[in-house]
């Protein structure tokens, strides 16, 4: 059948990207007006702005608060198509990447930025009972186990059973877990702590396990002190040099202790697309690329690998940071390097500008570490809620979240404490 293509644009160079993350949509508005042909694939309607998700799955704010449809978003560059489908695998000897429907798209250049899932380094079956947290799917999951928890544990007559649904443990403690833990404990102690009469919500437990010596290991050892610190003061319990040996849906298993929980959540790795194994090109342990200094593929300069699937490394021999930061810089990167290509100039070497970390633990907590600067607590926090305000895509999301964020401030309260009812099971195949 064919995509239908402006007959004035085809003879202009076709550019693909793959995904419209942060590193898809960078590209995208940085071709905008210039004399190519640009085709936004991506499986999901929307952008999302993942710092965010966690807020999603502990009920602070609503999917369409921290997304964006991808057409509305890129609705201003004329040269620009975008398509619902899904990648399912790329081609580079004929540049032409394969959609799940059956289609092929022929590139002048691919820009393969479709993100990262969640890692359980070889025990895929533990995702079952323990979902990671990289989609609005992923989110709207997570709440409504947390929220069914409790309902649960007011019914729950025996004791030990109760306990389990009360007992909540977050797996893997850097940004998204340290962040998910807080919020939790922060549900149970005051959100939760009036509104039940069979049970006490601030007696949950909360419990996060980190293989690492310390929470938050990217940030200063100094910071992360602080960030444990703040993070016990709130009631959790932080398991440090500790490994999750085994998970099912009765509790997680660390090294010879079983903790009962019927709620546990995966913020402890992550693996590329697996769009990177269909590339020839070498990956890492994580399933990314190992990308040239300009972000291209080995061999292939018309294939670039961005945001968390390129392993590119910096001059200092560190790989580039899984971030926002990093995923919009090297779009906009291979966006002038393409535009470099057409007018005959060199391409650049991609060098990150680290505009600083920052983390946020819970109500007027949170750390944050720009350049030599180091800064813990409430001027931290108001740090952080500036930062991200600021970088949601679209006035309405920025005004919404601003005023979700006031109300839960003077009220400890989270509007979003919708139970979705579980998914139909699919029938069984005839």
């Amino acid at each position: 059948m064919g995509i239908p293509v402006d007959k004035s644009q085809k003879s202009r160079p076709h550019i693909v990207i793959i995904g419209a993350g942060f590193a898809g949509l960078a590209a995208a508005r940085a071709l905008a007006g210039a004399p190519v042909r640009v085709t936004v694939v991506d499986r999901r309607n929307h952008h999302l702005f993942q710092p965010l998700l966690y807020q999603v799955a502990t009920a602070a704010l609503s999917a369409p608060d921290i997304a964006a449809p991808i057409r509305k978003l890129l609705s201003g560059n004329k040269n620009t198509q975008v398509l619902l489908a899904e990648a399912t695998r790329v081609d580079v000897a004929g540049r032409t990447l394969h959609l799940k429907d059956g289609e092929a798209i022929p590139y002048d250049y691919l820009l393969l930025a479709a993100g990262a899932g969640s890692s359980y380094f070889g025990n895929d079956h533990w995702a079952e009972h323990a979902p990671g947290l990289k989609s609005l799917d992923d989110a709207l999951e997570i709440r409504r186990r947390v929220l069914l928890a409790y309902e649960h544990a007011e019914q729950e007559e025996h004791v030990h059973r109760r306990t389990a649904w009360l007992t909540f443990v977050v797996v893997g403690a850097g940004p998204t877990g340290a962040e998910m833990a807080g919020a939790l404990a922060e549900i149970a102690r005051h959100t939760l702590a009036r509104d039940f009469r069979s049970i006490d919500p601030t007696l949950a437990r909360v419990v996060l396990v980190e293989g690492g010596p310390r929470v938050l290991s990217t940030f200063d050892a100094s910071l992360s002190a602080d960030a444990q610190a703040q993070l016990e003061k709130l009631g959790v319990e932080v398991r440090l040099n500790t490994f999750v040996t085994d998970l099912d849906g009765d509790g997680v298993t660390l090294g010879d202790e079983h903790i009962p929980a019927k709620t546990v959540v995966w913020a402890a790795g992550v693996k590329a697309s697996p769009l990177t194994a269909t590339l020839g090109a070498p990956l890492d342990r994580a399933g990314r690329v190992k990308v040239g200094p300009d972000l291209s593929i080995p061999d292939r300069p018309e294939v670039f690998a961005l945001g968390d699937l390129a392993a590119a490394a910096q001059a200092d021999g560190c790989l580039v940071p899984g971030v926002a930061q990093g995923a919009i810089q090297g779009g906009r990167h291979a966006a002038r390097c393409i535009l470099a290509d057409m007018t005959g100039k060199p391409r650049e070497t991609f060098r990150y500008s680290d505009k600083g970390s920052m983390a946020t633990i819970g109500r007027s907590k949170a750390i944050a570490e720009v350049g030599a600067v180091k800064i813990s607590g409430t001027l931290a926090w108001l740090l952080w809620l500036f930062v991200h305000v600021m970088a949601l895509v679209g006035f309405r999301n920025r005004v919404i979240v601003l005023m979700e964020w006031a109300w839960a401030y003077v009220s400890w309260q989270r509007s979003a404490r919708v139970i979705l009812t579980e998914p139909a099971p699919t029938p069984p195949a005839p």
